[in-house]
């Protein structure tokens, strides 16, 4: 058993009175890729964003040791948590490198990851540098804001819906990202719909379900569940 770099304890969530996240307890490991699933709604992308200091949370949530709970979203980020939003967030009027470049931290020495790396990863961002982030394809900016946060050198990345409204061919792209984090040893925490791409790269999956983990266990084991698959997964 890999030693847990992200610990999470008895989370609650809010958004203003809206209590959505209720007892969250989670782990992933190092070099682990674990998947996050349920339905829209289920509270997979708060449990991110609670991870990120971006909604109010009570409970710990452990990184490297220490407390997240209560600190800003970019104090977390420099202590080496890595988030890609849904939104994509790219900077529409900066090119691609230009987005690439605002990815390293500040006084960030030398990284695990270059823009020859990004490059190899999506050679179509390389053909597409110096242009500027706005005109890109969805599939495109989708690339890049997976690599602009590569760029930071994160222990940890959590990703949000990285294959939603993406073509096939793009969606094996994205798959072949991961499939490099994992053989570099990063850390991914991945909220996904597909099942497919989530059976395919993870070690474990959890199943959310009102805001409660409903189901841990491997692919192999979800595969073979199709209680849990119907009840919280099947549309």
């Amino acid at each position: 058993m890999t030693s847990s770099l992200l610990k999470l304890d008895n989370v609650h969530a809010y958004y203003g009175k809206s209590h959505v996240l209720h007892g969250v307890g989670m782990h992933v490991g190092e070099g682990e890729i674990v998947s996050l699933l349920g339905r829209n709604g289920s509270g997979r992308s708060t449990t991110v964003k609670a991870i990120m200091g971006l909604v109010d949370a009570t409970g710990s949530v452990m990184f490297k040791g220490q407390e997240l709970v209560g600190r800003k979203a970019f104090e977390i980020a420099h202590m080496g948590v890595g988030y890609v939003p849904e939104n994509r967030d790219i900077f529409p009027k900066l090119t691609v490198h230009q987005n690439l470049l605002l990815g390293q931290k500040r006084g960030q020495k030398d990284g695990r990851w270059s823009f020859d790396d990004m490059y190899g990863l999506f050679p179509r961002l390389k053909e597409r540098q110096h242009t500027e982030a706005g005109v890109l394809s969805g599939g495109e900016q989708q690339m890049l804001t997976l690599c602009r946060t590569l760029m930071g050198d994160p222990d940890l990345i959590m990703i949000d819906e990285p294959t939603e409204g993406l073509a096939p061919k793009i969606v094996e792209l994205v798959g072949q990202y991961l499939r490099e984090l994992k053989r570099r040893g990063i850390s991914v925490l991945l909220v996904e719909q597909k099942l497919t791409i989530a059976l395919e790269v993870s070690e474990r999956c959890l199943v959310m379900g009102h805001g409660r983990i409903v189901f841990e266990g491997t692919p192999e084991s979800l595969k073979a569940d199709a209680y849990v698959r119907k009840e919280w997964l099947e549309v």
